[in-house]
């Protein structure tokens, strides 16, 4: 494979990374239990999209 046609797939394995670790972020400073169901939810929602490693500890 060349570079060129790897490039969209670099970025969009970066920008997940980087939401995956903005959400446990959110998930370690949340407080109340709606917020921790919703950030965990949406963590869910990634795992499943991509199986492999668990998003959650």
């Amino acid at each position: 494979m060349s570079a060129p046609s790897r490039r969209p797939e670099i970025r969009r394995r970066r920008a997940r990374q980087h939401k995956i670790t903005t959400l446990r972020k959110r998930l370690a400073a949340s407080t109340t239990d709606a917020d921790r169901n919703r950030v965990t939810a949406k963590l869910q929602k990634l795992s499943v999209a991509s199986p492999g490693q668990p998003l959650l500890k």
